[in-house]
């Protein structure tokens, strides 16, 4: 496992032309921009997890069947700081970072005073976010990278407190047709109150209001959720939305603020402040957007993890919501680098496995309803809310498929009925080694894989004039620990889960997290991909599913 996770990787600036076999679609235009970690030694100190390391930003550039590919680390102050040490000097979220032995006694006092208020990295390593025209690498700290998606070249630091008091944010915003993002974040301790904001950034400024502002200015707070715990806010790391709601998933997976306070003078990391209350219970939250309120019924179900919801979607006054979902904490504990070693496959047997599972939440809750009744009438799911004694709610979810994780849909589907889900196929290993389709309505699966091939996450390009909601292209960035395969893109039809192409590049390439396809504009233009290959693609036909 060295090979993918412990080792640092090469970063190539300049475009270097990948060598394509199989056919492009023509209509395939545009940038595919990803993000992750690329260096996880500097000098002689060595980050303790995975999710610490540097990231390193990398681009398939698609133009006229072919595809040029590059790559550069994130110049963040994080960065420019450890190299000019030659050593971590910035603390990540699993690695605790000191200052230089050397200094007195009063800077080492100094030091341990800012650190119990931490101002967090800027190493933003998670994903990219659009926001109106511009692209920024972002984590889930109060901090976001502005980045140039043709050069890679690292722009302006954002710090998100400016504008909304969060200390942390999710790295996995919702977007409008318009643009308009929503997120969430967590305000720890502002006015003695810890709460969890959702905010609206604009994608663009109003003309009456332009002058040079930016869209930053114009945030607003959307709306505001107690913390159950004023010093133990609930970790997350992304929600749900339909066309009038969103949901929060308040898990048992607790920030314990008084320890985090302490970690620096303990000598140990933020991570070890983070605990999974197995006894607890998760508390499913339904904002109103129309409203901006939550709704006033408490939703719950047992303890779990949560790291990606998958969609959501109202129906015959419910709420459905597809999520991934773990145990417990498991999965975390997996990627520090010690545990990704030669006993790696026997540590990855105990972790919790990735199950897809299905919440039906009902709008309007009847008083007189039996404690004990089922509120689900929705015949499409065997998700169930029973009414307990206390008035509150009890959702049991329905099961759908086990060993799924990083899942993609058609984005015109976000927050509506939908069908297909495009994700990675775990099983047993929290590290991919397949892509699969999954038809949440036949329950069916298709299937790609390869041996010593290890996709990343799929995204999900439309073709022009799509009707279909699976009428288009999957693109996976694949990494091989196979020596005489270099890594390469896989270009998908996501009808029939054929390969079109692949695009091989002779780098060193890295295992990444997130991403997102920017369209050309030249590209964007044509509505209507040429008959031949609307007949092309109506030749593929569907596979017969697997399961």
């Amino acid at each position: 496992m060295d090979i993918i996770f412990g080792r640092n990787k090469k970063e190539q600036p300049e475009p270097v032309r990948a060598k394509v076999t199989g056919k492009i679609p023509t209509w395939l235009q545009g940038t595919l921009l990803r993000n992750g970690p690329g260096m996880h030694t500097v000098g002689e100190t060595r980050y303790n997890h995975w999710f610490d390391g540097l990231a390193l930003l990398h681009g398939f550039t698609i133009r006229d069947g072919e595809v040029y590919y590059r790559s550069k680390y994130l110049r963040s102050d994080t960065y420019s700081a450890n190299i000019e040490a030659n050593r971590i000097v910035v603390s990540e979220f699993g690695t605790m970072a000191y200052p230089d032995p050397c200094k007195n006694i009063f800077s080492k006092a100094f030091s341990y005073l800012s650190h119990t208020i931490p101002d967090f990295t800027d190493n933003c390593l998670i994903n990219i976010m659009k926001c109106g025209e511009d692209f920024y690498a972002t984590t889930e700290t109060n901090y976001i990278r502005k980045i140039n998606p043709q050069t890679l070249e690292t722009l302006e630091k954002v710090d998100y407190r400016k504008y909304v008091a969060v200390n942390l944010a999710t790295s996995h915003p919702h977007y409008d047709e318009a643009g308009n993002i929503l997120n969430m974040g967590t305000s720890i301790v502002d006015k003695g109150k810890t709460k969890y904001v959702i905010f609206k950034i604009p994608a663009t400024v109003p003309e009456d209001k332009k002058k040079g502002k930016s869209p930053w200015k114009h945030t607003e707070v959307f709306c505001s959720i107690p913390s159950r715990s004023l010093l133990s806010p609930s970790y997350y790391h992304s929600f749900g939305v339909t066309e009038n709601y969103a949901i929060f998933l308040e898990l048992p997976l607790k920030l314990d603020i008084l320890k985090m306070a302490t970690a620096y003078i303990r000598g140990v990391s933020w991570a070890s402040c983070l605990s999974f209350h197995r006894e607890d219970k998760t508390y499913i939250h339904i904002i109103d957007q129309r409203t901006r309120k939550p709704l006033p019924t408490k939703f719950y179900t047992d303890a779990m993890v949560v790291f990606h919801h998958v969609n959501a979607y109202e129906e015959d006054g419910c709420i459905l919501f597809d999520v991934i979902a773990y145990e417990d904490d498991s999965l975390y504990r997996l990627f520090y680098l010690a545990n990704l070693n030669q006993d790696f496959e026997e540590n990855s047997r105990l972790t919790s496995v990735p199950t897809l599972r299905r919440f039906a939440v009902p709008l309007h809750v009847d008083k007189n309803a039996e404690v004990g009744s089922n509120l689900i009438k929705v015949a499409s799911t065997t998700a169930t809310a029973v009414k307990d004694k206390d008035g509150q709610v009890y959702c049991q979810p329905e099961s759908l498929y086990e060993g799924l994780e990083l899942p993609r849909i058609n984005y015109a589907h976000n927050g509506k009925p939908y069908r297909y889900i495009f994700s990675a196929e775990v099983q047993w290993s929290p590290i991919p080694t397949k892509i699969i389709k999954y038809d949440v309505l036949t329950k069916s699966s298709l299937k790609w894989g390869e041996e010593c091939c290890w996709p990343a996450e799929p995204l999900f390009v439309p073709a022009p004039g799509a009707e279909d909601e699976d009428d288009g292209v999957i693109l996976s960035a694949i990494v091989s620990t196979d020596p005489q395969k270099p890594p390469f893109l896989l270009i998908l039809d996501a009808k029939s889960f054929t390969e079109l192409a692949r695009a091989s590049v002779d780098v060193e390439m890295h295992l990444d997290l997130h991403g997102l396809f920017i369209p050309a504009a030249n590209g964007a233009t044509r509505t209507q991909p040429p008959a031949e290959e609307q007949r092309d693609r109506a030749s593929h036909g569907h596979q017969a599913p697997q399961t």
